[in-house]
Order: C-alpha cells, then structure tokens, then sequence
C-alpha cells in the first residue's frame, strides 16, 4: 500500500489547486468537518483566501463496532441513518435512540469548545466548499450536506482528497459539485492513505478556526 498524503495538511494543499477556481471569491466560504476534516479545510482557505468555519457531525457506530457508520447526526438534530447497516446488524429502536442521545450531548459539547460564544457564519446565498479528511460510507458527510442545505445556501461543492469512486459519484447527483484527489480501487479505508492519520485534538480545531477568523479580522 504506497501512502499518498503524509498527513491532513499535505492533503489539503494537494487539493486546493483542484478548487483554484474558487480563489478570493466573494460569497464562498471553506467548511471542515470537525474533526478531521478541519486541518485539511484550513490549508485550501488560506490557499484560496477564504474564510473557513466548521461544521459539527458526529457518527453513529454500531455497537460493539463503533467504527462502522449506522448513520450520522449533525446540529439540530439533522440525521442520515443507514438502513442496510441498521438491518444487518439488528439494531434496535431503543439502541438506536440511545446512541443518538449520546452523540448529540458530545456533539453539543463541542459546539462550545470549538466556537465559544461566536455564532456560527451565516450560509445564505453562500458558495460552501465543504471539506473532510476522505469518505469511506458517505454518512457523515451527507449529514453534513442535510444541515447545511437548511441554511439555503447558492451551492455546495464538496472536496475531499480521498474517497471510493462509487461514493464519488452519488455525491456528485445530490450537490453541486465533487472534487477528490484519488479514488483507490479497491477503497479499504481512508486512512491507509495517509502515513500520519493520527487523531485531530479539539485543542487543533479551536486554533485552526481561532487562526482563519484572526487572519480575515486584520484585513
């Protein structure tokens, strides 16, 4: 297996250039998911001079197999639920619902860690790039999608350096634009791509939104 990103920052300057286009333009906005997708996210806006936020999902594991998405759950309650995982792993109502409530308190909780008191950046009419470290089932990053279609957006073009190609193209019908670097076959996982895939600290994702929100306010 040949690495072929050293870590989310590599990654995130390796895709910027395939959104040149976007490069100081008024009205569009950079999105990481939290957390990983946020060190990535911050390399293309600074490439591209734009401002970057973050969006808030939390995946909903199976029990017993938590790295397996059953669905997702984003702010405000917004969801995309698997069925097929759901179905095969028998799951529940009442295990369902337990594990919604968690990940909603934890998601709860990071809103404030990462954002304080400062509202999120308001979406309307915006052109929003939004950024993960790579896809493997696509919940969470439909999740994300749902919660930022709510804020009526002009266009939601979604970027990522890795992702399986089938995934690739569904995406590509349900926004309005898919950027990825490489699309492996066979797919295996996202971070068999990166020789440095260790976990993002809370602690990375406030400075790096800290940072953005500094560099914009002394221009």
């Amino acid at each position: 297996m040949t690495f072929i990103f050293k870590n989310r920052t590599h990654a995130g300057q390796m895709l910027a250039p395939k959104l040149a286009n976007y490069a100081h333009k008024p009205e569009t906005i950079v999105i990481g998911l939290t957390r990983g997708g946020v060190p990535v996210a911050y390399e293309i806006a600074i490439a591209l001079n734009l401002p970057l936020d973050i969006c808030i999902v939390r995946k909903l594991g199976v029990p017993g197999s938590e790295e397996l998405a059953m669905g997702a759950i984003a702010s405000d309650g917004v969801m995309v639920v698997n069925d097929d995982i759901i179905r095969e792993f028998h799951i529940s109502q009442p295990i369902l619902d337990a594990v919604i409530a968690r990940e909603l308190r934890e998601l709860q909780h990071r809103e404030r860690v990462y954002r304080g008191n400062l509202p999120p950046v308001n979406l309307v009419n915006k052109t929003v790039i939004l950024v993960d470290d790579g896809i493997a089932t696509g919940s969470t990053i439909r999740a994300a999608i749902a919660i930022i279609q709510q804020e009526k957006p002009k266009s939601i073009i979604v970027a990522v350096p890795v992702a399986p190609i089938e995934v690739n193209q569904e995406l590509q019908t349900e926004v309005d634009g898919v950027v990825c670097v490489i699309t492996p076959e066979p797919f295996y996982n996202v971070g068999l791509r990166y020789e440095d895939f260790s976990q993002v600290t809370d602690e990375e994702v406030h400075y790096l939104l800290e940072r953005s929100r500094a560099r914009f306010a002394e221009v």
